[in-house]
């Protein structure tokens, strides 16, 4: 019974972790999306990164010494960090052109897609309940997206690739879970993405789009990219930390609050009222998603 006990106390531990680190995404989201029209999302995401990167790599030396920084399983760490870059520079582009919820609702297809890759890579069992979700979901994006995507073309499809790659940093996570502190963690997927966001900011200035020219900004740009780097390195060592207690499937509906706090954002601070369609294509993503955690639960 005490081992029973144990992993259930774990496994409540690891959801309330996630919780509160998907809060503090939402809210990070929220101040990216204040910059838009004034740096592009490729330069935002550089800057976002980098201030990360040096950070945690100042804590990690402060607190543990140069003898920990090394680079466990590197494969793994290169797949986090090429993700969370693709992640970012996806998402961060995707609010800059849509409504905030609908683009967090369409990246709530994150929990779907975690639970495929869990039974590819991490050979978790998969049952016909969790393909019918799998099925739902899908028909909620579609939903969400079918506006997008007349008003702006495939651009829509943004928070879907977003989704999918932070679903490749939450089997990533799950590998890497146990080899080293979550500090470290959070350390290496922030200064493996770093170079790869660098490189996209540095082709996109050199593009000829004018939209992704990288100008000087100002001090608040500089200001808020700091806060978010602040609140999303926190956030995600928070859903670091969850999947370390739980599954990567069990956790990854507690993202759901996010949906929440992104339409409430949404409202009051940009005046994006979700449509009809909106609300229903999310309704369905978040009702498959909690299909799927009652069945893996």
């Amino acid at each position: 019974m005490g081992e029973i006990y144990v992993t259930s106390s774990s496994a409540r531990s690891g959801l309330l972790y996630a919780l509160c680190g998907f809060a503090l995404l939402a809210i990070g989201d929220a101040v990216i999306k204040s910059i838009a029209g004034a740096w592009p999302g490729t330069a935002v995401a550089a800057l976002r990164y980098s201030i990360g990167a040096i950070g945690l790599g100042t804590l990690l030396f402060l607190k543990e010494g140069r003898q920990d920084f090394a680079m466990p399983m590197p494969k793994v760490q290169l797949l986090r960090g090429f993700s969370v870059a693709l992640a970012t520079i996806c998402f961060f582009s995707s609010i800059f052109l849509m409504p905030l919820a609908d683009a967090t609702a369409i990246g709530f297809t994150s929990p779907i897609i975690t639970a495929i890759f869990s039974a590819i890579f991490l050979h978790e069992r998969t049952h016909a309940t969790q393909w019918v979700a799998i099925l739902v979901a899908f028909g909620g994006v579609l939903l969400i997206m079918r506006p997008n995507v007349a008003e702006l073309g495939w651009v829509a499809l943004l928070p879907l690739v977003a989704a999918t790659s932070m679903a490749l940093v939450m089997i990533g996570n799950r590998a890497v879970a146990g080899a080293g502190s979550p500090l470290l963690m959070q350390f290496l997927v922030a200064s493996v993405a770093t170079p790869f966001i660098l490189s996209a900011a540095f082709l996109g200035h050199f593009s000829g789009v004018d939209a992704l020219v990288v100008g000087i900004p100002d001090w608040t740009i500089i200001a808020r990219c700091t806060l978010v780097a602040v609140t999303a390195s926190f956030g995600h060592w928070l859903i670091f930390m969850g999947t370390t207690r739980a599954s990567a499937a069990e956790i990854a509906p507690m993202t759901y609050v996010q949906l929440l706090i992104a339409i409430g954002l949404g409202i009051l601070l940009f005046g994006d009222w979700p449509d009809l369609t909106s609300l229903a294509g999310a309704g369905i993503i978040i009702t498959s998603g909690l299909l799927l955690w009652r069945r893996s639960r």
